[in-house]
């Protein structure tokens, strides 16, 4: 069953639109409807929505070029793009590719094949979300450095980043430490 994050299906044809929506609220996500690449667009300015599905072909904005705006949206959030069209092959496949989409669906649309692509993009999204939590601001302790996670968890840095990267850590003792910490224990002037 879906987390509830928002989806937008896009699709000039009401009752494939009324279709699809009906999917993806029965695998258990919220959703938004547009009646063609425009509205999607226009909507996208006003709403935070992580996921769009959206017909390859529409009046007024078909959906390869809708994608093609929103990854040109440099600073908003990613969004994870599914096309749906009723024609396959490779060319097909590949402008919308190249359009910038993540994922396709063919017609007739298959609702255990449309749940696992929406599994499969909260996973894409929830991975792109820990990566820029990595890259940006961590939350961390002032007193014993202990970060808190996406679910309120405070745990030792080591063990986050470990849990989060492939990096292992080993441990030393930097030279201003040495002086300030391990010197005054020895009572000596130090390593020679």
């Amino acid at each position: 069953m879906g987390s509830g994050i928002s989806v937008l299906v896009t699709d000039d044809d009401p009752v494939s639109r009324a279709l699809v929506s009906a999917l993806v609220r029965a695998a258990g996500y919220q959703v938004s409807v547009a009646e063609h690449g425009r509205e999607a667009w226009d909507a996208l300015q006003l709403a935070r929505i992580p996921v769009v599905i959206s017909d390859w072909y529409m009046p007024e904005m078909d959906g390869p070029e809708l994608c093609r705006r929103i990854r040109g949206r440099r600073s908003e959030p990613y969004v994870y793009f599914i096309l749906i069209t009723s024609r396959g092959g490779k060319e097909q496949y590949l402008a919308g590719m190249e359009a910038g989409a993540d994922d396709f669906i063919t017609k007739p649309v298959d609702p255990d094949e449309l749940r696992a692509r929406l599994v499969v993009a909260e996973r894409i999204l929830g991975l792109r979300r820990e990566l820029q939590q990595l890259e940006g601001l961590l939350p961390i302790c002032a007193y014993c450095k202990r970060i808190r996670d996406d679910r309120d968890t405070w745990s030792s840095l080591e063990g986050y980043v470990e849990q989060r990267s492939e990096a292992q850590f080993s441990h030393g003792i930097c030279p201003d430490c040495y002086k300030k910490h391990v010197q005054p224990q020895l009572g000596g002037s130090g390593p020679r």
